[in-house]
């Protein structure tokens, strides 16, 4: 009947007919535009065929179909919302083509439906769903909203409080509460499936069901009053304002849109819908979610090329307990890689232990391990003194207090335990490589592996690679990195590495706000305003004022024609004055803990008393845009400085290490997104207004040539 690349169909007994989606070459089913113009020809053959009494549509993969072609919105994307809303509208008239045939569909969901897999789903007749399959809609984690039907069809079918749900939160959803919400009509156990569908199928062809009724039903509006919607919007409102619509705008304006078309005619709606889609996908939100999630596909691949040579992981160690070590240690066991933890004092292996017991107990509490398997992960970790068993590890990492001649002490005893060839790793977060690995006698088998804190939390681990690294420990890095489900990005040796090197850019724009009158909680309150889950006061007391402060001073000296030393800053002058922030109650603010123990922040009016001191011209006024462009601009130079470098090897990986690293705001996609966003001309304009500031804020030769020329450091 119909032999395509990614659609076929044949006929079956019965008068009936099955479309199957089958992407050649690939694993999974996507609607890019080959499978759309695929599917139109094949509902245009089926609408003209007399004889047919029925349409099973179903797919010969895994999943059934799990949403757009992600890679193809780049493009499309650089057209204007226009452009965008006529070519979804022409896609979402095809899907109605289908709902609308002069005969029975049944659509078999034998695994994830999501996005547009599930649009097309509901404009079935009929859904019959696997216990082991998947819906959602999860458009809004990308910025948008469904657009090939989704908003107006869920709601005719479970009614509108169930689908402003679904789209507003993107979430998916089981077969069970799939079939209690009415999205699907039946559940069958995959082996049951198709004969199942069969029988649905000719049931509803010789009339039994009246499908027809329900088709009916779904082309004409919904049937709610409006004070009843008002109230169902401004519940889902609520919750968008929660989650910054700000930024983020996509589930409201999926409010907007379904509160508009809601009681409008299928078809009325749908164009509403493919309007609306058009703006939604021209929001900086959208264009850098979207890239987001192109970037972790990239850094995915990226990561799976950089594991070819690794060492077999038997099993590891760590030396160095404690909270660090503890998360490290625990994080190998959980990923089924038993470890050595090493400490010389018995109370630092009682806090590893603990923290590993605490990790487990919340995810026992949590449902995901039970009280067996944990005790597996935790008998996978084995506390000690001692060097013993050292010699038979692939991979050690070396987890001791930031000091280059502890660690030099402490990796010359280690090499001796351990065998040559076994890996060894500085989870060091401000030390070069190269400084630490000078004392080694083998340091083609040293690496830096920077995890991030809280160990279990943090997905980032910077991989470094200095002078002296080998290819082979690289490859075991990276390899452990992923083993343990963690996102490693392979940087180049240099002060800071990359994340701190690149933060510590963003905190010199801070120190000098404040050295030049600007009131730190106005910062903070614009910088989260703006997008980052705390502002830079905040975020220096959660890591410690005096670990921040010499953090800042070693990164600042290796880049020190444009960080020079600032002889008296905030965080040097409050860690002077013991103000340490979380850690002993007092810093920017202050911390007492809430019921559940948690540091709880209020403010502390002496700071303002002490800061006073660093404002030679006191206290003075900034707008909210002076402050984000102060932050903002020597974050953005310095990380294209750091591309420049070939400090990383793409922007993909620059701007996931940052998003993951320290919370760089998702709207923006990144510190190159951004730029990108702004375009390299507005951001050397920008830059040149600051320039008094220093050389921090000075544009690279590049970036002017791209401001002339219109480049930019994505693609379109």
């Amino acid at each position: 009947m119909y032999q395509g690349k990614s659609i076929r169909m044949i006929p079956l007994a019965d008068g009936f007919a099955e479309l199957s989606f089958d992407r050649q070459g690939d694993a999974i089913n996507k609607l890019d535009s080959l499978t759309m113009t695929e599917f139109g020809e094949a509902i245009r053959l089926i609408a003209g065929a007399k004889d047919l009494r029925g349409l099973l549509i179903t797919s010969a993969k895994d999943a059934f179909i799990v949403g757009a072609d992600i890679t193809e919105f780049s493009a499309l994307f650089q057209r204007d919302a226009a452009a965008i809303a006529a070519v979804v509208s022409a896609r979402t008239r095809m899907l109605s083509t289908l709902e609308d045939l002069h005969i029975p569909t049944v659509v078999v969901i034998n695994g994830a439906a999501l996005g547009g897999g599930l649009e097309i789903a509901l404009c079935g007749s009929l859904r019959i769903m696997s216990s082991q399959a998947q819906i959602g809609l999860p458009e809004v984690k990308l910025g948008l909203f469904p657009g090939y039907g989704g908003t107006v069809r869920l709601p005719r079918i479970t009614g509108p409080a169930t689908a402003l749900e679904w789209i507003t939160t993107g979430k998916t959803v089981s077969a069970t509460a799939a079939l209690d919400a009415g999205a699907v009509d039946e559940v069958a156990e995959p082996a049951d499936l198709r004969a199942r569908a069969l029988a649905l199928l000719a049931v509803a062809a010789k009339g039994e069901i009246d499908w027809a009724v329900r088709q009916h039903v779904k082309r004409g509006p919904v049937t709610i009053s409006a004070n009843e919607l008002d109230a169902l919007i401004e519940q889902h409102q609520a919750k968008a304002r929660a989650l910054r619509a700000k930024h983020q705008p996509a589930a409201a304006m999926a409010l907007d849109l379904m509160r508009a078309a809601i009681h409008e005619p299928r078809d009325s709606a749908l164009q509403l819908e493919s309007e609306a889609f058009g703006n939604v996908a021209k929001t900086q939100a959208a264009s850098s979610l979207v890239q987001i999630f192109l970037n972790e596909q990239t850094v995915k691949k990226i990561g799976k090329t950089r594991t070819k040579g690794s060492r077999p992981l038997q099993g590891g160690a760590v030396l160095g307990a404690g909270i660090m070590g503890g998360g490290i240690a625990y994080t190998s066991a959980l990923s089924g890689v038993p470890v050595l933890m090493k400490d010389i004092a018995q109370s630092q292996l009682d806090l590893g232990m603990g923290e590993a017991r605490k990790q487990l107990a919340k995810q026992v509490k949590s449902g995901r391990k039970t009280e067996a398997a944990a005790a597996t992960v935790l008998n996978g970790i084995h506390p000690t003194l001692e060097y013993n068993g050292f010699h038979n590890v692939d991979i050690v990492i070396e987890a001791v207090v930031e000091n280059l001649q502890v660690k030099h002490k402490v990796l010359c005893e280690l090499e001796q335990a351990s065998s040559p060839g076994t890996i060894i790793a500085s989870n060091t977060s401000s030390l070069r490589i190269d400084h630490i690995a000078a004392a080694l006698q083998r340091p083609g088998e040293f690496v830096g592996m920077h995890f991030f804190n809280p160990v279990p939390v943090m997905p980032l681990v910077e991989v470094i690679q200095g002078s002296y690294t080998t290819p082979e420990a690289v490859a075991t890095a990276v390899n452990y990195c992923i083993k343990m489900g963690k996102t490693p990005i392979v940087v180049k040796d240099c002060p800071g590495f990359l994340v701190n090197r690149v933060l510590t850019a963003y905190i010199r724009g801070f120190l000098q706000l404040v050295i030049d009158g600007a009131d730190f909680r106005q910062v903070d309150r614009v910088m989260e305003a703006f997008g980052w889950p705390m502002g830079p006061a905040y975020l220096e007391d959660v890591v410690g004022l005096d670990t921040g402060s010499h953090v800042c001073d070693v990164i600042s000296a290796g880049y020190s024609e444009r960080m020079p030393p600032i002889a008296n800053d905030a965080l040097r002058l409050l860690a002077i004055n013991k103000r340490h922030g979380q850690k002993n109650g007092v810093g920017f603010y202050r911390y007492e803990s809430d019921p559940n123990g948690k540091p709880r922040r209020s403010d502390c009016e002496d700071t303002h008393t002490l800061l006073a001191a660093l404002q030679p011209n006191g206290k003075r006024e900034f707008t909210d845009d002076e402050i984000v462009d102060r932050m903002m601009v020597p974050l953005v130079l310095e990380a294209i400085r750091a591309l420049e470098e070939g400090v990383v090897g793409c922007p993909a990986e620059l701007d996931m290490a940052l998003i993951l690293g320290i919370g760089f705001p998702a709207y923006l996609g990144g510190a190159l997104k951004y730029a990108d966003w702004l375009g390299a001309q507005e951001l050397v304009s920008r830059a040149d207004a600051l320039t008094g500031l220093g050389p921090l804020y000075e544009p690279t030769d590049t970036l002017r040539k791209m401001s002339l020329s219109g480049q930019s450091f994505y693609k379109p």
